[in-house]
This record gives C-alpha cells, sequence and structure tokens, in this order.
C-alpha cells in the first residue's frame, strides 16, 4: 500500500514539474523575459526607489508584499517554537555548567556593540549591502551570546513581544500608506532625497528598521525558547 502511495506522489509532482517547466521561457525568449525586469531594476532602480542598494530596492519596493508573507512565515515559525516548549519542558535537575572566561567576558563587553552593529546594517541597508534581515540576525546573536556567557540573563518577553508588534505593524502601515498615496501596497512615495545619503530613499528606511527590529526580537525569543532553563 505504501509504494503504490509513493507511486501516485511521484507522479503528482513530475506531472506539476512538467506543467511548471511547460511554463518557463527558454532560448531567447527566456534571454528576453529576464533582461526586461533586471535590466529595469538596474537602470531605473536608484531613480525609482532612491536606494543606491539595488537589492535592498527590488527586496523592499518590487517584491515587497512578498517580504511581508517571508517576515510573517518567521513570526509563525516563532509562535510555534514558543508553544511547543512552552508545554514540553522538562526539569533535569542538572546545576548550570558556568560559562568560560571568553563567554562571560563577552557577555559583559561585546553584547551592547552587537546590538550598535546589528542597529547599523539595518538603518544603512538602503546604502550599504545588509538590510532589515541581517541586522536583525546580527541583533539576536548578540542575545545568544548573551545566554551563553550570563547565566543569570532573562530576556523581558513582554518587550520583545511590544517590540515586535509596533514593528510588524509599522511594516503593515508603510505598505498600507503607499497603497493609499501611490495606489499600489508598499509603494515608496514620500520624497526619496538624494541618493547615496543616509537619509534617502523615501519609505525604504523606515521598512528596513522595521523588519530589523521585527526579525531581531522574533530570533531572541526563539534563542531565549531554546535556551531558558524551567524555573
Amino acid at each position: 500500500m505504501r509504494t503504490w502511495v509513493n507511486l501516485i506522489l511521484l507522479t503528482v509532482i513530475g506531472l506539476g514539474l512538467v506543467v511548471c517547466l511547460r511554463e518557463i521561457p527558454f532560448g531567447a525568449n527566456h534571454i528576453a523575459a529576464a533582461e526586461k525586469p533586471g535590466r529595469h531594476y538596474l537602470t531605473r532602480g536608484v531613480e525609482e526607489t532612491g536606494a543606491a542598494n539595488t537589492v535592498t530596492s527590488v527586496v523592499v519596493t518590487y517584491r515587497g508584499f512578498d517580504t511581508l508573507g517571508e517576515v510573517t512565515v518567521l513570526f509563525i515559525a516563532a509562535i510555534g517554537l514558543g508553544a511547543v516548549f512552552s508545554t514540553r519542558r522538562k526539569q533535569t535537575g542538572a546545576p548550570p555548567q558556568s560559562a568560560s572566561l571568553i563567554l562571560r567576558t563577552g557577555c559583559r563587553f561585546l553584547f551592547p556593540l552587537i546590538l550598535v552593529f546589528g542597529a547599523y546594517v539595518f538603518v544603512h541597508g538602503h546604502l550599504t549591502p545588509g538590510g532589515g534581515f541581517q541586522g536583525g540576525v546580527i541583533v539576536a546573536s548578540g542575545f545568544l551570546l548573551a545566554y551563553l556567557g550570563c547565566a543569570d540573563l532573562k530576556v523581558h518577553r513582554r518587550g520583545l513581544s511590544v517590540a515586535e508588534s509596533l514593528a510588524g505593524s509599522a511594516f503593515v502601515l508603510a505598505g498600507l500608506a503607499g497603497l493609499a498615496l501611490g495606489g499600489d501596497f508598499l509603494m515608496n512615495v514620500p520624497a526619496k532625497g538624494a541618493a547615496h545619503t543616509l537619509f534617502s530613499a523615501g519609505l525604504i528606511p523606515v521598512i528596513y528598521v522595521a523588519i530589523g527590529f521585527k526579525v531581531g526580537s522574533e530570533l531572541a525569543g526563539v534563542v531565549a525558547d531554546l535556551l531558558e532553563r524551567p524555573e
């Protein structure tokens, strides 16, 4: 019975791949189809979005709705992990091991520097490589270091939840502002300023700051769920 089920699943997957491949342009058609959006992003991206980082303009504006979906998936995963660990905590009875000198020193001195560097990455995402996701992960790595080096650390869950909610709301509100003022969700409607300067690119820096806070708070919550010991 299992063999037949596997064969049916493989057949369905194969048919799906055949249908998808028939819709994908190849050869000259593929080159023409790929050059149109790519060339447009490279030649008109700075003019239309004000962002010197072309990758940022694509992620936050041209395909910003997809980015909202990615953030939502991360949020659901964090919520699911928290629910699982809240119902399956186990008392080990073993005393916590003290961290090494390197970890204790890193916890005391490097933690604030990591937070500052993460903030720098997502604030400058429209100018340099990086952005909200990268900066948020850097911030979460600071919390990971603090958990490993400081045994008595407890993350303020309510603060993380508030930061995550506000950041997500800011993202959605920015998208709705573009929809109301420009006719498209996440349309970059404000003044774009002078390219290659910090205060430029309209809504893009605001969105990246929101993404940075949201990703950082979500992943910090995941770290807390994985490493915190039950009372």
